[in-house]
């Protein structure tokens, strides 16, 4: 029994419960499916979180685009309340200015006028005159005929003074009887006591005033810049001393002061009398009668030439005071353009808004600063700041400026001009100005691909500097003004890029304001235009 197997004591293997293998296979579904559960919820999370961000960015840059806009339109609004102000003080301005009984410049205008012209003169090196008339007898026109026919002669000689001199004189009643004429271009001294010589004799002419028929005379006295004296002050004194010498030799003539010229206008002596036949009496009545009536038309004639004068003053006047308002929502506009640049630099949309803003800005810019250089061109009120320049320096820097342009447009620019340097006595930045307008104008009138030439040469004791084009031309018409404010040409006036007409007139002042000249050519229309400036070598200052 001790040798049989031990089958009875070998333990048996142990069979699996499939209960337990169906719980656990049921837990790791759920767990599976609860992963997939969190997976589905962090792609969904995740999605949201993108929309919210995109959500933010579009509020962000519609915040920003919204804030633009109104930046815009509270500017426009500014502008309109602005415009509304200028037109206002222009209009309180030029009545202040104004002499009430007459309509003359008053005191403090022909002072500015007289100050202005004496700083052209200077620099310019010419003369100007200043005439000091003064009514003779005048205070018994007061007290026999009354102070209504006093005031009604002062405003009939007051046009009749505007009738005589030219549109660049200025007539100002100076205070009671007394009126100043200031004439800031003479070619010499002796052209004064030409001119008044016709003062006296216009106010010979029989003056119809009221129902009384009046015989005027008046003294005047002469003084002559820089002869005479070198500011205004000095100017008025002399020439009212004069006018006193004038009356104590006896009404109807005059004097100057003394430049070197006959200084004694002689009193014409009573015209000899006849008697004449009725016949002959009537033929010269009626000879009177046309005359008075020529006279009161040419009167009506120069009152009108005046008021449109006045006009275009007032215009000059009124951009200026718009173009230094409309400098106020540019840096704004400039401000908002950033924001935008700032706000998402990869957005497409907002980098075309702020390029179109920016293009849009840079052009309010530039016609601003055109309507100032305009406004400066009309009082001569450009001021310089001159020192020893090189002129090929500033060729460079207006070629350097005007690149971009020229480039944008597909163009072909030629400089030539000679190795060394250029010596000019002038301000820089003036100088700069002038030659970019010229490249400036031949651009824009310049189809694309067309060719501009800078050239620059020295001629005798000048520089003489012409850019030429080969673009839209300039008609016969056009060309007699192209260097007056305002004139464009009809081509011009289509081109799509045009300005306002002020580049020239600017190029111009300058040019003269350095004693140079400055001429423009064209062989017609679509045959190109050719503009030369002529500019004196430094060999001394201007004042020397």
């Amino acid at each position: 029994m001790d040798d049989a197997p031990d089958t009875a004591r070998t333990a048996p293997s142990p069979v699996p419960d499939e209960q337990a293998v169906r719980t656990a296979e049921q837990r790791l579904a759920r767990l599976n499916a609860q992963a997939a559960g969190v997976r589905a919820e962090l792609m969904r999370l995740r999605h949201d979180l993108a929309q919210v961000q995109q959500d933010f960015n579009g509020l962000r840059a519609a915040q920003l685009v919204e804030a633009n806009e109104q930046l815009v339109l509270a500017a426009l609004h500014a502008q309109a309340v602005a415009d509304t102000a200028v037109s206002n003080l222009d209009e309180l301005a030029r009545s202040a200015q104004r002499d009430t009984l007459t309509g003359t410049p008053d005191r403090a205008l022909m002072l500015d006028r007289l100050d202005t012209a004496i700083a052209q003169a200077r620099r310019r090196g010419t003369h100007i005159g200043v005439l000091f008339v003064d009514l003779d007898q005048f205070k018994q026109i007061n007290d026999s005929l009354g102070h209504a026919v006093g005031d009604a002669v002062l405003q009939l000689v007051a046009r009749r003074l505007e009738l005589v001199v030219r549109d660049t004189d200025t007539v100002s009643r100076h205070g009671g009887d007394e009126f100043l004429v200031l004439l800031p271009e003479l070619a010499q001294p002796a052209d004064a006591a030409l001119i008044a010589e016709k003062i006296l004799a216009a106010l010979a002419e029989p003056a119809p005033v009221a129902d009384h028929v009046l015989h005027l005379s008046a003294s005047v006295g002469i003084a002559v810049y820089p002869e005479d004296g070198i500011d205004s002050h000095t100017l008025i004194t002399r020439a009212d001393a004069a006018m006193y010498r004038s009356k104590r030799r006896g009404p109807g003539g005059w004097e100057f002061r003394g430049t070197g010229v006959p200084s004694i206008g002689p009193v014409p002596p009573p015209a000899k009398r006849r008697e004449a036949d009725p016949q002959q009496g009537l033929h010269l009545r009626n000879l009177r009668e046309v005359n008075e009536q020529l006279v009161i038309a040419a009167m009506t004639s120069h009152e009108l030439e005046a008021q449109v004068e006045e006009v275009h003053t007032r215009q000059i006047k009124f951009l200026a005071m718009v173009a230094h308002e409309l400098r106020n929502p540019l840096a704004p506009i400039r401000t908002a353009a950033e924001l935008l640049k700032r706000a998402r630099a990869d957005d497409p949309v907002l980098a075309r808004l702020q390029v179109v803003i920016e293009r849009q800005v840079a052009h309010m810019s530039r016609l601003v600063e055109d309507l100032l250089d305009g406004s400066r061109v009309s009082t001569g009120k450009f001021r310089l700041e001159c020192s020893h320049v090189d002129m090929a320096d500033i060729v460079a820097l207006a070629v350097e400026t005007c690149r971009p342009l020229i480039d944008r447009r597909h163009q072909q620019l030629t400089v030539q001009q000679p190795g060394g340097t250029l010596p000019v006595y002038g301000d820089p930045v003036r100088l700069a100005q002038v030659l970019g307008n010229l490249l400036d104008n031949a651009s824009k009138y310049t189809p694309e691909r067309g060719q501009i030439t800078l050239t620059a040469t020295v001629e005798g004791g000048a520089i003489v500097i012409t850019v030429s084009d080969n673009g839209i031309g300039i008609t016969r018409e056009a060309l007699r003004d192209v260097f007056d404010l305002f004139v464009q040409g009809t081509r011009a006036l289509t081109a799509h890029n045009r300005g306002l007409g002020i580049g020239l007139a600017v190029v111009r002042e300058l040019v003269e304001a350095h004693g140079g000249t400055v001429a423009a050519k064209s062989a017609g229309r679509d045959l190109g235009s050719e503009f030369t400036v002529t500019l004196p070598l430094a060999a001394a200052s201007p004042e020397q």
